[in-house]
């Protein structure tokens, strides 16, 4: 029989530092819990024992700490993060009926080591599963110990018995105990020998057996006289430090291995448990979605109000909630539900929703599309639960029904259509006090719901394109692209497939004999950045960089954009609103946003979209909006003269930072100050900013602190920003919207900065996003108010495009720029610009 002990400390505090912070909706963080179940998981398939347990030490001073008041005196408390998960933990072990072991006074490698004698007296087998090298004194016939390690972020498993251990060493399990009494141990602050290190301590107990026979024979001629002086004057450490080392095998635990068989989860216990702390994956991993349904776990007055059903339908002006699936169409009343078939109640469903009646809905922008389709009327949608989880945290990227269900109202959902509709009525009310208690509400009400009605306006109108003008260009680049390959192919002596990076690696490094910039696991890196430090190198890198240029080009835009023309001769983007963490508006199929404008080939896709036959488009853009909001939320007073001075804002910005007269200012302090502006908001490095620049790392560092020096306010944003978001857990816009930050927390330091710069830009892009659509708010509704021939039909970052009847131009130019000038009052204008022409290019 064999038993599995694991040191519970040891193994959350790995799961805890090596897994970027995760929390629940109520602020319990849970990455240790979770990364404690996949360590126990992994670790059940690999040994498959027959019983298990854990360890775990108690807060309190044990016997070591008697003999040494030193001893462990240099470790950091655990952090908050952690302490609060160590309870849930326990409580997640018992409903996994894993036995838990402690002994107050005593610490968990003692309760460890007992059990793995105690074992052995039983004869059974003992795996002690820890990440500290302390327990492998503990290895013997009966014992071995896994320890666990982290590497390159992953985490390893090595089984020690006596030989491997032995092989390592050299010398018996057992004189680890002497190697700590001789070297110390500085994470438990254990003394050891001054000067005697872990090499020095090995070669001695090699040779002379334990840490006795070392002090037995000081006087052997192979001491050299400078570690002999060591060895006498630490003596009295050296046995202390013997003694605290040594784990005691006789801890007063009550322990017998067959209490600790393994058994049956408790299934409604840790479901539950599981619910709070949002385990979607685990449930099903562990087979526990049952428990959402089982007798046992509802209690019969519940499951009677879950699937109260209505007799007929409501009266078509009483508040609802509302889901449709195919023909079907479920409502949910506080009197309950009911589900019909939507063509037998067609007239009914027309007056319900051609009414002001509240309704509540999942994803509104989808379903308004979904009514136009079924010729329906869309008002009095007055709440939509998707849409009030994105803003109550943008980071999650699931609002599925399933999901909000399980995360806010601690409930697993089945198919049923009247189950989902009646928990999706439960939802609002929760969902409400929840936005308000944020302070949520602004952001809600006035910026994200309104805004779906004219989302969805914008996809169903789309932009058109010229197909014959796109398939010209897609023959142009597929030329360009023939022509680069052939002089690939010359230089490079034969053909290849340019596209596999490990050949094109062959031909740059081992063939062409160009100096390697970067390797990976499989071979040399060829990506943008090595290509681009090579491009003076050679004449064939500055073909492959146009080859992956034009191929981009044709095959993501050229051939790409040809394939989602809809019948009407339109392109249909979907602008998702609930995707990214700071709010801004998403372009997918196909991807609108991210059409290159760079370069002279790039910018030409934009020819391609057009007005339709006898209109023109109106593209209006912000000037320089992030910046602005920046030089707001900052308050400084130099950058937002730098805006009201009406020069070029680059420009002056270099005069005030170098200290020259604005006519003095040369083109390149006017790039080094742009620059700046647009990287300093993100955190930019000087490492970054030298690339950028092409200077030295000591230039650019000189760039940004003579910046910084000069916008003292945007300096201080930059500090209070972060440390308010360390102390709070999140950042906020101008209008409130909220962004959690939890792996500012972080012990690991790449993911820390990274959390910082965000908490930097956060509150600058996420803003500048809330200003955008509500500048789109009010220009759909001054279009509806002037009754004129004009739609909105794209969002692209910081401009609108409307396509509107050449006699409307001029006004809609006016009525845009006005409206997103007014779109927020800020400490200093923003501005907008708008341009027209019968394309985007022309427009723009």
């Amino acid at each position: 029989m064999k038993l599995m002990i694991l040191d519970g400390n040891s193994i959350i505090n790995r799961a805890y530092f090596g897994i970027r912070p995760l929390t629940t909706r109520d602020g319990l963080y849970t990455h240790a819990i979770f990364g404690f179940l996949n360590i126990l998981q992994r670790l059940e398939h690999e040994e498959e024992p027959d019983a298990l347990c854990v360890a775990f030490d108690l807060h309190g001073p044990t016997f070591r700490h008697e003999k040494y008041e030193g001893y462990k005196a240099t470790r950091h408390g655990m952090p908050e993060e952690l302490a609060m998960q160590m309870p849930v933990m326990k409580d997640v072990l018992r409903a996994m009926n894993i036995p838990i072991f402690a002994c107050q006074g005593w610490e968990a490698d003692d309760v460890i080591g007992t059990v793995g004698k105690r074992c052995a007296e039983e004869n059974w087998d003992c795996v002690i599963v820890t990440g500290d090298r302390d327990s492998l004194q503990l290895i013997d016939r009966r014992v071995h110990v896994k320890l666990i390690t982290t590497k390159a972020g992953q985490t390893l498993t090595t089984l020690y018995d006596e030989e491997a251990f032995r092989e390592e060493y050299g010398f018996a399990p057992i004189h680890l105990i002497d190697l700590k009494g001789l070297m110390g141990d500085s994470s438990d602050n254990i003394p050891g020998v001054a000067g005697v290190g872990p090499k020095t301590a090995t070669q001695l107990l090699q040779q002379f057996g334990t840490l006795t026979g070392v002090y037995e024979n000081l006087e052997d001629k192979s001491i050299r006289p400078k570690l002999r002086e060591k060895l006498e004057a630490g003596k009295d450490l050296a046995f202390l430090s013997y003694d605290l080392a040594t784990i005691r095998c006789d801890a007063p635990v009550e322990f017998d291995p067959n209490e600790c068989l393994r058994k049956p989860v408790n299934g409604k216990a840790l479901y539950d448990l599981f619910l709070r702390l949002e385990f979607t994956k685990l449930i099903d991993r562990y087979g526990l979605r049952k428990c959402a349904f089982e007798a046992d776990c509802v209690p019969e007055e519940a499951q009677e109000e879950c699937r109260k059903e209505l007799s007929e339908l409501p009266s078509a002006d009483t508040p609802c909630a509302v889901l449709i699936k195919d023909d079907r169409i479920a409502l949910a009343t506080e009197d309950g539900t009911i589900c019909v078939p939507l063509s037998e109640n067609i007239e009914y469903f027309k007056t319900l929703f051609g009414n002001k009646t509240e309704k509540t809905c999942l994803d509104l922008k989808n379903l308004y599309h979904t009514l136009a389709a079924l010729d329906l009327p869309a008002e009095g949608f007055a709440f939509d639960a998707a849409l009030a989880c994105y803003v109550l945290d943008p980071t999650v990227g699931d609002y599925s029904l399933e999901k909000i269900a399980l995360q806010y109202l601690s409930r697993e959902l089945n198919d049923d259509l009247s189950e989902r509709v009646w928990a999706l009525w439960q939802l609002r009310p929760v969902l409400q006090e929840k936005l308000k208690v944020l302070s949520l509400e602004t952001v809600y009400y006035d910026i994200e719901l309104p805004l779906c009605r004219v989302l969805a306006r914008m996809e169903e109108e789309g932009v058109a394109v010229d197909q014959a003008a796109l398939s010209e260009f897609g023959a142009m680049l597929n030329e360009r692209i023939a022509a680069c390959q052939s002089a690939i192919f010359e230089m490079a002596g034969e053909e290849f497939n340019i596209n596999s990076t490990k050949k094109l690696g062959e031909i740059l490094f081992e063939k062409l004999e160009l100096p390697p910039v970067k390797k990976t696991k499989t071979g040399y890196s060829t990506n943008a950045e090595v290509l681009e430090k090579l491009k003076d190198r050679h004449p064939i890198v500055a073909h492959i960089m146009e080859y992956r240029m034009l191929t981009k080009l044709s095959s993501t835009y050229a051939e790409g954009l040809l394939r989602v023309i809809a019948p009407d001769g339109r392109i249909h983007t979907r602008l998702q609103n609930m995707v990214t963490a700071t709010g801004r508006l998403s372009s997918t199929e196909p991807n609108l946003q991210n059409i290159p404008v760079r370069t002279e080939l790039g910018s030409e896709i934009r020819k391609m979209f057009v007005a339709r036959p006898g209109w023109v488009l109106v593209d209006a853009d912000y000037s320089q909006i992030e910046l602005r909001v920046l030089a707001h939320i900052a308050d400084d007073p130099h950058m937002q003269n730098a805006f009201r001075s009406g020069q070029d804002f680059h420009k002056v910005t270099a005069s005030q930072v170098f200290g020259v007269p604005l006519e003095e200012v040369t083109p390149a302090m006017r790039r080094s100050a742009k620059a700046v502006n647009f990287g300093i908001v993100y955190g930019i490095s000087r490492w970054s900013l030298a690339e950028d620049l092409g200077v030295s790392t000591w230039e650019a560092e000189e760039y940004i602190n003579s910046y910084l020096a000069r916008f003292a306010g945007v300096r201080r944003y930059m500090h209070d920003v972060v440390e308010n978001a360390k102390r709070d857990g999140y950042v906020t816009t101008i209008f409130g919207r909220r962004r959690n930050i939890p792996e500012l927390k972080s012990s690991n330091f790449n993911i820390r900065s990274g959390a910082e710069r965000i908490a930097l830009n956060t509150p600058v892009q996420g803003s500048a996003a809330d200003i955008i659509k509500l500048a789109m708010l009010r220009v759909s509704k001054a279009l509806e108010e002037e009754a004129l021939q004009a739609r909105l039909v794209l969002q692209v970052h910081d401009e609108l495009i409307v396509e509107c009847p050449p006699w409307e131009a001029e006004m809609i130019s006016g009525i845009v720029t006005r409206e997103m000038e007014k779109a927020a009052q800020l400490s200093l204008p923003l501005v907008a610009e708008a341009k027209q022409g019968m394309s985007w290019y022309e427009a723009k």
